[in-house]
């Protein structure tokens, strides 16, 4: 399967899991105290992690319908592609988990790191990096 229909497929798989765990979280939002309310570092971080299937999941379709056009090289895009994938699972987790349990926090550079060489390949790839 082509790196960019992997890509969209994930990006669709992670607007599937934010509405699940929007509809599953807004289930308790009636509750002021939930997680220990509205500003605690639990909610902040559920909220993070339900959010984050969204945004990762816009950048893995932005990099599907992205990499035609781009003309992006080999290696340059298997890296890119996985990167995305990668990043899009573990930022999730890594709020989910850390909500759970705050020492969960040391697993942040996962996704961050993985996202960010994703980015990075495409420019590098594109010849802006």
């Amino acid at each position: 399967m082509q790196a960019s229909v992997v890509n969209l497929l994930a990006g669709w798989v992670g607007m599937l899991l934010g509405v699940a765990t929007g509809a599953t979280i807004g289930l308790f939002f009636h509750n002021d105290e939930w997680l220990g309310g509205y500003g605690s570092y639990r909610r902040r971080l559920v909220r993070l992690g339900h959010i984050s299937f969204f945004g990762l999941g816009f950048l893995n379709m932005m990099f599907a319908f992205s990499v035609a056009p781009l003309n992006l090289r080999d290696a340059c895009l298997t890296v890119a592609s996985w990167s995305l994938i990668i990043g899009a699972v573990t930022m999730p987790v890594c709020c989910f988990l850390t909500a759970w349990r705050k020492s969960f926090r040391h697993l942040f550079p996962i996704p961050v790191l993985a996202t960010l060489s994703g980015i990075l390949a495409i420019l590098i790839g594109r010849g802006l990096g």
